[in-house]
């Protein structure tokens, strides 16, 4: 594996500038894949902030890329509230049971204590962790599940939905009670060095309409995001599936960096928002980055530079979303040893050569 010239923080730092670069700032959203570098069992990154920081400082180390995020699964706030979670032994947790099996029990909800409810203050220690040991060299940010979606996971996806439909003041409620945690976790995660890194896979078109968007989402989104800006963070703002239909709400909401699903274009998105905002993604995590060949990733990494390295207000090279937990170790290298290889400044004659070669 090519040396980088830069650290990362002095990649991004020249590349918010307009100064030389080595290469692309590059980040494939390493997850729980973290679990592997050290030779842990999933379920145990979770219960340990001293392990979760190893794990994803090792990966971070073993693959040179550009952001150290700090997470395990985006249920943290949620579970802080009162919804059960299931943690199996080996793979990423999921909702086992909401907090409320009825919107009637919702005044028994209150905001979470990220210090001291749920699996919050673990994921603090991390942070505090992979800060003091790497945080000169390497941005940590830490992972901020957004309202609209941790309210999806207080009372069940399908019965929001029909909430939304049928009483819409009491969805009003429930984001209000979860902003008010991710206000404070937000403010938790500042205060220990890190910057949040703010996830609303709920809040897709693939999920809510943009007018359910705009009435649900972008209100709480966008105070959520003044905070993090009025503490001197920049905020990237991830959505799962297909998003253009609300890509321009997004840049609304105050986001600084929006990250692409591999089920979005990054050529329209750079088209409507690139003037806005900076663009991150979106090689595809599963077809690509877990199933693929190292040439698969290669050239899924130059098409995506190809599509979005003369976004005006910049591109990062990423996932579409976290990889799965048993993506090859091969294949984050060859993302990485990609953006080296295209290096910087990039020119539409290097691309092609680079094509060229790897095709063959």
């Amino acid at each position: 594996m090519a040396k980088d010239q830069m650290t990362p923080i002095e990649r991004l730092t020249a590349y918010n500038q307009g100064d030389p670069i080595d290469r692309l700032p590059c980040v494939p959203i390493v997850g729980n894949t973290a679990a592997r570098v050290i030779g842990v069992k999933v379920s145990e990154l979770p219960t340990s902030g001293k392990l979760l920081a190893q794990a994803q400082i090792a990966a971070y180390r073993r693959f040179g890329y550009d952001i150290i995020r700090i997470f395990t699964d985006l249920y943290g706030q949620a579970e802080a509230m009162g919804a059960v979670i299931h943690y199996p032994e080996d793979e990423t947790a999921y909702l086992d049971k909401p907090a409320l099996t009825d919107i009637s029990q919702i005044d028994n909800l209150k905001p979470a204590d990220p210090y001291k409810d749920g699996h919050l203050p673990v994921q603090l220690e991390a942070m505090k962790i992979a800060v003091a040991e790497v945080g000169k060299e390497v941005t940590v940010t830490g992972a901020l599940t957004g309202p609209f979606t941790t309210a999806s996971f207080l009372i069940g996806a399908e019965n929001l939905a029909r909430l939304v439909a049928k009483n819409p003041e009491a969805v009003h409620r429930l984001c209000r009670l979860s902003l008010e945690t991710c206000l404070t976790y937000a403010k938790a995660i500042i205060d220990t060095g890190c910057t949040p890194s703010l996830t609303d896979p709920m809040s897709s078109a693939t999920i809510i309409s943009p007018q359910k968007f705009k009435d649900f989402s972008l209100p709480y989104l966008k105070e959520l995001i003044d905070y993090i800006h009025s503490r001197g963070k920049g905020v990237t703002l991830h959505i799962c599936g297909k998003t253009a239909k609300v890509w321009e709400q997004m840049a609304d909401a105050g986001a600084d960096c929006i990250s692409i699903d591999n089920a979005a274009s990054l050529t329209e998105a750079k088209e409507k928002v690139g003037s806005r905002l900076r663009l991150m993604g979106n090689v595809k995590p599963s077809e690509i980055m877990l199933q693929g060949t190292v040439a698969d990733v290669r050239l899924a990494v130059l098409s995506g530079v190809r599509e979005a390295y003369n976004n005006p207000k910049g591109y990062i090279v990423a996932s579409g979303c976290s990889l799965p937990t048993e993506t090859p170790f091969a294949n984050i290298d060859a993302m990485l040893d990609a953006v080296r290889e295209i290096g910087y400044p990039i020119t539409e004659e290097k691309l092609n050569l680079l094509e060229q070669r790897w095709s063959k």
